[in-house]
């Protein structure tokens, strides 16, 4: 099949199941699509295990696909830039230090809580995992994904200062969390050493590097958009600085995410504000709106569809089934760790450690890290424990944080 074909195959299965969703599922869309790709595929494993040989014709359409490539070098510029666009950047500067420490600290905490606490796992269930590969897995899970969170907390109903540190978090703590997994993913396929100027060198380019491109390239296209008043050329600008930004910043070696997230917020607030009519704001919303949409729709119709590349092997499974509370606790750890550290400087949200760590979703960023883990004993074992972990926190988190956030709150969300 071309490119196109496997286009139009999952753009139609999106809307097929968007479809579906709408008229007798009933869920949240995003969560919704994701739940009726991964039953149908479920639904093909087992025919396979019966006889029944339909998934053998499906199932080598999605095995030509680059989940990795797709979504960390496609769609997640998109994406990032599309939650960044109608973020107040005042807020996010007023929780700044809170979103800082729970992107960088919290990161770091939870990558090794997780990764020690997975390797005591696999090693009880007999599996021999290097504490590198470990620690790799700690660092692809341990990020909250900003395309699922920004899409639960649209109604999850958490009070406005948490909110804004939950979205900030999810954006910046996307971009921290590939460059460590880049870091050791280097270190535990020997391609560099373990050295402290290394992982500095590295953070730096990537991390440092990252936000000053964004702010110049935002700042560019900005000067652009001033100059013209036309919002077919101004939303092709924007489109532009998306897809040929992105690209540009992966051939520069910075981080593509951050510069992303660090546009996106200055076309959204200087660029909203000072450089468009009032028509053009209308328009370039409502295109980012449908754009945003859509991508999700079709990368949750990818995460869905996954579960076909997995080996489902039942102790794989159950050393999944083990991490999701180390995952929890990890997240509550780090958080709570930040939170107490800072409560003393400024004041937060009744129950903010609570709801920090049950709305820390992950999603396709996770599951696409996992697929560019190179061929070897741990990948499987480690792609299924990232796979399981991601629905449950898609489906059971994601479902759940705004029943439980009017729980806590009440009527005062």
């Amino acid at each position: 099949m071309t490119g196109f074909d496997i286009l139009a195959a999952l753009v139609t299965l999106a809307a097929v199941f968007a479809w579906i969703n709408y008229r007798f599922v009933k869920l949240p869309t995003t969560i919704g699509v994701m739940v009726i790709a991964l039953v149908s595929s479920l639904a093909l494993v087992a025919m396979e295990h019966l006889g029944f040989r339909i998934g053998t014709r499906f199932t080598p359409i999605f095995t030509t696909i680059d989940f990795n490539g797709t979504l960390l070098n496609g769609m997640l510029g998109a994406l990032l830039f599309a939650g960044a666009l109608h973020l107040d950047i005042g807020d996010l500067l007023a929780q700044k230090g809170v979103i800082t420490a729970l992107a960088t600290l919290g990161v770091v905490l939870s990558t090794v809580i997780v990764g020690f606490g997975a390797r005591l796992i696999f090693g009880w269930l007999g599996f021999e995992v290097p504490i590198a590969y470990a620690l790799l897995f700690g660092a692809l899970i341990s990020p909250t994904d900003p395309i699922a969170v920004g899409a639960i907390l649209k109604t999850a109903g958490v009070p406005k200062s948490l909110e804004t540190k939950i979205t900030g978090e999810s954006l910046f703590n996307d971009g921290i969390g590939v460059v460590m997994f880049i870091v050791l993913y280097e270190i535990a396929t020997g391609a560099a050493e373990p050295t402290a100027r290394h992982v500095s060198a590295v953070l730096a380019e990537e991390v440092v590097g990252g936000v000053a491109y964004g702010a110049v390239v935002g700042w560019i296209v900005y000067r652009m958009l001033k100059s013209v008043d036309n919002y077919q050329v101004e939303i092709l600008i924007t489109l532009a600085l998306v897809t040929g930004g992105y690209a540009l910043a992966h051939r520069l070696h910075v981080s593509g995410p951050l510069a992303m997230v660090v546009a996106g917020l200055l076309i959204g607030n200087h660029g909203r504000a000072l450089a468009m009519s009032s028509r053009t704001r209308e328009r370039l919303d409502a295109f980012w709106e449908l754009i945003d949409e859509f991508l999700n729709a079709v990368l949750f119709v990818l995460i869905g569809i996954e579960v076909l590349l997995l080996e489902l092997q039942t102790r794989y499974v159950i050393a999944a089934l083990l991490i999701i509370p180390l995952a929890l606790f990890a997240r509550w750890a780090s958080a709570g760790t930040v939170v107490s550290a800072m409560r003393r400087a400024r004041p937060f949200s009744p129950h903010a450690v609570k709801v920090l760590t049950w709305s820390g979703l992950r999603g396709g960023i996770s599951v696409a890290l996992a697929l560019s883990i190179p061929a070897g004993p741990p990948r499987a074992l480690l792609l299924t424990a990232t796979y399981v972990v991601v629905c449950f926190s898609i489906i059971g988190q994601g479902l759940t944080i705004g029943p439980y956030a009017r729980r806590l709150y009440g009527d005062a969300t």
